[in-house]
């Protein structure tokens, strides 16, 4: 009947009028892609900038580490509220009763991680990692906390270390307001998936602030060569500092006249840099792996300044090494690499730290924010036009 009308309104055919509604589901779905295909493409990698030496992995992401995911609840709403939450898993089952080898490192103590003594006892995580803004850590520790209550199995769980990291977002962003909820957590761990993940100003990267630019979520992988292991490195930072910007080695800042001595910008912030590697480690030497990723802010410009809270946690996913919450036996089994054979991963999480600082501020967009101040985006022409200039033999990629 309604292919009957269909027909004495258009004065087709049933065939046709099915072609014209597969030919615009197929216009749409190519659409889709293409947007997100160049929505995707504003990475350094997609500009040329190739930072270090060794093989980044399928994704040139975090997620490139088997198993671990990343979720973001974003919150841009009217014109003051430029925050959010990014989760990170480091994989999919019950992380409390699966706990994993964990490390924290301290660059600079200006802030206000939560978890952080439990992690330096007793090694390992229980939680996803959780990032968002300094006066939401206490409501992103609810929401673990109910997040891990919730899990089946948990129902007796009466302690939980909730491992919380942030920045202060609070020039773009109403951040007495508390606008982040329990929900907002919960909705990022639940959404988390593997793959490509989303950079710049989503999640806790909304309303951060890097360099004088516009600052956010980045990520980079990195994987060493089979006879050290073949193993695979992943950071993600969610920047929000200062000091005097390089890109791969150009002296950005400097030649911009952007840099903290003519006072445009405060210096001031911080930085939470996540390290996630499948090598079998534990907490001692992913401590040393963690010391690493600070070598990456370095080369990136980053100063560590006072009033910066530059916190790195680090993750092995390692099968063999995960810790069983409900184990029987009083002896506990850990492999471990040799000393010796860390150099490899340390090179891959500095190289990686500093991709991914870099790929934050690719990613991020202009925007403005709370008591009508604006932060500008990277300008990514004149950096091409720098790199062209003092890298020779440089090739600017097709924008």
């Amino acid at each position: 009947m309604l292919c009957a009308l269909e027909l004495k309104k258009l004065g087709g055919s049933c065939y046709n009028i099915n072609f014209m509604k597969k030919a615009s589901l197929t216009f749409i779905i190519t659409f889709i892609f293409l947007h997100n295909v160049l929505s995707q493409e504003k990475r350094a990698r997609d500009y040329g900038i190739e930072i270090g030496v060794l093989k980044t992995g399928k994704h040139n992401a975090i997620t490139d580490v088997a198993g671990v995911k990343v979720g973001h609840t974003t919150l841009n709403i009217g014109d003051s509220i430029r925050t959010g939450v990014t989760a990170i898993l480091p994989h999919s089952e019950n992380i409390f009763q699966e706990k994993v080898p964990a490390a924290i490192y301290i660059g600079n103590g200006f802030g206000k991680l939560a978890g952080y003594t439990q992690v330096k006892e007793l090694g390992n995580i229980e939680t996803p990692i959780i990032l968002t803004n300094t006066l939401s850590v206490p409501t992103a520790s609810d929401g673990l906390i109910t997040y891990t209550l919730g899990l089946k199995g948990n129902e007796k769980v009466r302690s939980v270390n909730s491992v919380v990291g942030e920045t202060n977002d609070g020039y773009l962003n109403d951040i007495r307001g508390r606008h982040v909820t329990e929900r907002h957590v919960i909705s990022a761990i639940k959404n988390a998936k593997t793959g490509s993940v989303e950079e710049g100003n989503v999640g806790a990267g909304t309303g951060t602030v890097c360099f004088g630019y516009k600052g956010g979520i980045g990520t980079s992988s990195r994987v060493i060569p089979k006879k050290f292991g073949g193993y695979t490195v992943g950071v993600l930072v969610q920047s929000n500092f200062g000091g005097v910007l390089e890109i791969d080695g150009i002296p950005v800042a400097k030649l911009l006249d952007n840099y903290p001595r003519s006072f445009k910008y405060d210096v001031d912030g911080s930085c939470m840099m996540v390290i996630m590697t499948d090598a079998p480690l534990g907490s001692r030497n992913l401590e040393r792996l963690a010391k690493r990723a600070m070598m990456g802010l370095a080369r990136t410009g980053g100063i560590a300044s006072n009033g910066s809270g530059d916190y790195v946690i680090a993750v092995s996913t390692a099968e063999e090494n995960i810790v069983p919450y409900a184990n029987n036996s009083i002896l506990q089994h850990h492999y471990s690499l040799r000393n010796e054979s860390m150099s490899p991963l340390f090179l891959a999480t500095i190289e990686a730290t500093e991709e991914a600082i870099i790929n934050s501020l690719f990613a991020a967009e202009s925007i403005n924010g709370y008591r009508e101040h604006r932060i500008n985006a990277l300008p990514k022409s004149t950096i091409m036009e720098l790199m062209n200039k003092y890298r020779p033999g440089f090739e600017k990629a097709d924008e």
